[in-house]
């Protein structure tokens, strides 16, 4: 089974004022060790770049080589593995976004949900509730929420 995690996880996991911090880490780590495969699609990847390092998130952002070396190790697991648009990306898109009203926020949750459902991924760890909205995935909180 493979699976994927969203940038909240990643953020989490690096910003030691939040109380999701340990767990997220702990998580990170044990789904990061195999042996199934984890997808870190790219738009997680410069989400977690983009939000890490703004001074107006965090109250100590990371420096981009910091938050750059983070997704590095992350990237050099065996385990972990990357995974970019398609040339029938765009049809599948269009299918996703059948499913659900997409608006606003909900455009690079499409986005990520068309890369998984591309590359055979079901299962996307996260704690946020709009991924529900999609049909077909198996959304999972690391954090325990429902």
């Amino acid at each position: 089974m493979s699976a994927t995690v969203d940038a909240n996880v990643l953020l989490y996991a690096s910003d030691e004022e939040s109380p999701f911090h340990t767990r997220a880490l702990g998580f990170l780590e044990e789904v990061a060790r195999g042996p199934a495969l984890l997808y870190l699609f790219w738009p997680t990847v410069f989400a977690y770049l983009r939000i890490a390092t703004h001074p107006s998130v965090f109250r100590s952002p990371l420096p981009h080589d910091v938050a750059s070396a983070n997704v590095g190790g992350l990237l050099a697991l065996p385990h972990v593995q990357t995974a970019g648009e398609a040339e029938r990306f765009w049809p599948t898109y269009e299918d996703v976004a059948g499913d659900a009203v997409i608006s606003g926020n909900l455009v690079p949750d499409a986005h990520l949900v068309a890369l998984m459902s591309e590359n055979g991924v079901r299962t996307i760890w996260t704690n946020d509730r709009d991924f529900r909205r999609f049909t077909g995935l198996d959304v999972r909180d690391p954090f325990g929420g429902r």
